[in-house]
């Protein structure tokens, strides 16, 4: 598996994705035309530090739009089906373009064997590749037979490598390695997403910092499957809620109310 950035550079992101981010919070305040406020912040004339004070509080208010602005585009490749599958669930902000199973005939198709199984019994792991290997073999057979690459690939199994291009702005990013990085995710997409936060942090460390599982930016975990906790990122949202009531309480016996927001 690999996720290779091709679009910005470190250059790129440097020079202009911070001040592109900070016009679009800045404008939204001020009397000043973004056209001022770019050249303010790429000039430098904006202390780099006081931009990304600005955007780091916009982000964390959940206004989103401000960093719709930039994109980033990642060369994927050698991921599963069944990765892709869930990857193209993303549909806001984002854009795919997928190596083709109808229109290319592949001559050696590959796949992949899952860690669990191979660590599992050598019987389970050799029936899965002769599963595998059986399947890539008779789409050949199929295509030269002159059945349509169209209808051969009905074969192949969801273990198939695949290659794609994806483009998303930051904010459906954040969207989806906040899910993608949490440890509820599917092991191969969660692994996709490490490769995909790696390279935004070879970029652009400070953007890189917002990639993180959803848990981070919420202070709580709210996925049912671990209301156990055997994830201990952040407590689940049902013992939190659970220990403000408890603490309510007692200060209701103590005749004080609790401090809200």
């Amino acid at each position: 598996m690999r996720a290779k950035l091709l679009f910005p550079t470190r250059e790129i992101a440097q020079q202009y994705y911070l001040p592109l981010i900070y016009t679009a919070c800045r404008t939204c305040y001020s009397e000043l035309e973004p056209d001022d406020i770019f050249e303010r912040a790429s000039s430098g004339r904006v202390a780099t530090e006081k931009q990304q004070d600005l955007i780091r509080r916009v982000i964390e208010s959940g206004h989103g739009s401000t960093i719709e602005h930039i994109v980033f585009t990642f060369a994927i490749s050698g991921v599963t089906r069944t990765l892709s599958h869930q990857l193209v669930r993303h549909r806001a902000g984002v854009a795919f373009d997928q190596q083709s199973q109808r229109y290319l005939d592949y001559k050696r198709p590959s796949y992949m064997v899952p860690g669990t199984l191979q660590d599992a019994s050598a019987d389970l792991r050799d029936r899965f590749t002769a599963e595998m290997d059986d399947s890539l073999r008779f789409y050949g057979e199929l295509l030269e037979a002159g059945i349509p690459g169209e209808d051969a690939r009905f074969v192949m199994p969801n273990a198939t490598r695949t290659n794609l291009i994806m483009t998303a702005n930051l904010r459906a990013l954040i969207h989806m390695s906040g899910l993608r990085l949490c440890t509820m995710a599917q092991w191969e997409i969660r692994r996709l997403f490490q490769l995909i936060r790696h390279e935004v942090f070879g970029v652009s460390p400070f953007l890189g910092s917002f990639l993180a599982p959803k848990c981070v930016p919420l202070g709580y975990c709210d996925e049912d499957r671990n209301r156990d906790e055997h994830c201990p990122i952040r407590p689940h949202k049902d013992n939190v809620l659970a220990a403000w009531a408890e603490k309510r309480t007692a200060a209701k016996a103590a005749g004080r109310e609790l401090p809200t927001v």
